[in-house]
């Protein structure tokens, strides 16, 4: 309320003059005032509907429709990847793009047999800025994608990735699906067929549970890689999902993520034997008639070298020519044929059998050591000994191998003198990369025929001794008219040769434990498979890595009978 004071001037009976104030109500002015107030708004709400309809009006227009209709990336699905016999090992899932709220239809990598393959597959992650800006592949990454991060995922990523499709698609004001305006179709990966075997994959795995180690099967022919085990293994899943437990698989002591099979590097043991006789007999060092005797141990300088046989049991073997010193596996013959060779000439043939180097399988791989007089001047400051030579004649000491390096050389004397480079995807025998190991025949039938005795009566291979597998058939029973009344299924065992080689190696690991291992072909004459076997800290070779060896091969011949 207003309030106007009216002023009054009188003059009083002295003369003087007396003002007198008076308060009154002045309602106009109330009116006035809101009758201002109204017009100013509605003057400022004219001004704004003409702003936003006129001015602005096409801009809040396009805002409108875009909340409305919204472009939804489709993620095209990666190829689909098989192994040997046609089984799906990689496959997606698609999100479907009417509950898209986000702007991106994901296409999600499915892995049916999650760990038993994730050594050789990898797994698949969201591409970070790192990917996309070193991306070589000419369906360029964009953001959201994901890409391959290990095994054959990143190996063949330029094959597997597809081309990204586009769809525009209506919304309500709830931001549920109305109607597809427009599309533009994603296209597909390349489907990709390996030359894995799964279901011996997933046997290989199962006889790796609870144990470190390795497990390489692989057709000596082609190179082709029938089974890549690791263990311990892990769930792609995690990463696919980016599911924080694959934090943890960074940091396990058990180093799920290392790739025991192509990435480890250990001793190889006895396994080594083989090269280093083939190296003795080439050099003219020994040859067939060759015999050294075995007392047991020998000396170098201040230092006592042993032989296994007469640490466990206090026997010696009398003498040993180069066929008996592989089935019995005799360290002092190869003592002192290490060191008549020296390290300059078993680094040599150990190369030519492709140790030292990566064998090119694609996947993340080391070379391996084989070590020299050089190497160890260079590396640790001192000279090469003759206790050096003895240790690496035997596969101790500075050597270190992968077992896909073992199973690569080993193919040597399955193979007709022949080492394949690796191949993980599924080929012919006319497409391989195959190459000539300089031995004779001479030396390859003499290390063939120890490996063979090896694995006979006799040898340090007694898991297999006699190695046979079951193989089906039918007993028809027939009644007195000569009739068949009955089918019934029966099992008969079928004796397979086969050539292998065992090795214990010294691990210098806390448990004081050494690793097993254990290498062999099959069948003797056609070889179409050899498998290694590594365990970490396993114990004796014959008694932990053969008997996984034994149980893989039957699967195998039972499995292709």
């Amino acid at each position: 309320m207003f309030i106007k004071t009216r002023i009054a001037i009188e003059k009083g009976d002295t003369g003087s003059f007396h003002i007198q104030k008076t308060r009154v109500n002045d309602n106009r002015l109330i009116f006035y005032s809101y009758i201002l107030c109204v017009g100013v708004a509605l003057v400022f709400i004219v001004l704004r509907l003409i702003h936003l309809t006129v001015v602005k009006g096409s801009y809040y227009a396009l805002l409108a429709d875009n909340n409305r209709i919204r472009e939804v990336v489709l993620e095209a699905p990666r190829g689909i990847i098989t192994d040997r016999k046609g089984i799906v090992v990689a496959a997606n899932t698609t999100q479907d793009a009417t509950s898209v709220i986000e702007g991106r239809s994901e296409s999600e990598r499915t892995y049916p047999f999650s760990s038993v393959t994730s050594t050789i597959l990898g797994y698949v992650q969201i591409a970070d800025t790192q990917d996309i800006s070193q991306d070589e592949c000419q369906r360029r990454l964009q953001l959201g994608d994901r890409i391959g991060k290990k095994g054959v995922e990143s190996l063949f990523e330029c094959v597997l990735r597809g081309v990204n499709g586009k769809k525009l698609v209506e919304f309500d004001a709830q931001g549920q699906y109305e109607e597809t305006i427009g599309l533009v179709d994603s296209a597909p990966g390349e489907d990709i067929q390996l030359a894995l075997d799964v279901k011996l994959q997933e046997k290989a795995y199962q006889l790796m549970q609870e144990k470190k180690g390795a497990i390489v099967a692989l057709k000596p022919t082609t190179g082709e890689v029938l089974t890549l085990v690791s263990a311990p293994s892990y769930d792609p899943s995690l990463f696919a999902k980016n599911s924080k437990a694959a934090e943890t698989l960074l940091t396990d002591p058990d180093k799920p993520l290392f790739d025991r099979a192509t990435e480890g590097q250990y001793p190889p043991g006895s396994t080594f034997k083989p090269f280093i006789a083939s190296a003795g007999l080439e050099e003219g060092v020994i040859d067939e008639t060759t015999q050294i005797e075995d007392h047991g141990f020998l000396k170098a300088g201040p230092q006592t070298f042993y032989n296994w046989y007469y640490t466990d049991y206090g026997r010696t073997e009398g003498f040993v020519d180069i066929v008996k010193s592989l089935q019995r596996s005799n360290d002092i013959f190869y003592y002192e044929l290490g060191g008549k060779l020296g390290p300059v000439k078993i680094k040599k043939w150990a190369e030519l059998f492709g140790f030292n180097a990566k064998t090119g399988i694609g996947l993340p791989e080391t070379e391996g050591l084989i070590p020299s007089d050089f190497w160890k001047k260079d590396t640790l400051g001192e000279r090469w000994y003759l206790g050096d030579s003895y240790n690496l004649s035997i596969g101790q000491g500075y050597v270190s191998v992968t077992p896909l390096q073992l199973a690569v050389a080993t193919s040597a004397f399955a193979y007709d003198k022949k080492i394949c480079k690796p191949q993980l995807l599924k080929t012919t025998s006319s497409e391989t990369n195959c190459k000539d190991v300089p031995i004779s025949d001479k030396t390859y039938e003499l290390v063939r025929d120890g490996m063979k005795a090896a694995c006979e009566t006799g040898g340090t291979g007694w898991p297999l001794f006699d190695f046979k597998v079951a193989t089906p058939s039918a007993l028809f029973a027939q009644s007195k008219e000569e009739k068949i009344t009955q089918i019934s299924p029966i099992i008969r065992e079928k004796r397979i040769e086969i050539g292998c080689k065992t090795g214990t190696a010294e691990s210098h690991a806390e448990s004081g434990k050494p690793h097993a291992w254990f290498t062999v072909f099959a069948p003797f004459d056609k070889p179409e498979i050899i498998v290694t076997v590594l365990v970490e800290e396993g114990g004796q070779g014959s008694d932990v890595a053969a008997p996984i060896a034994k149980e893989l091969l039957q699967y195998y011949f039972e499995q292709y009978e």
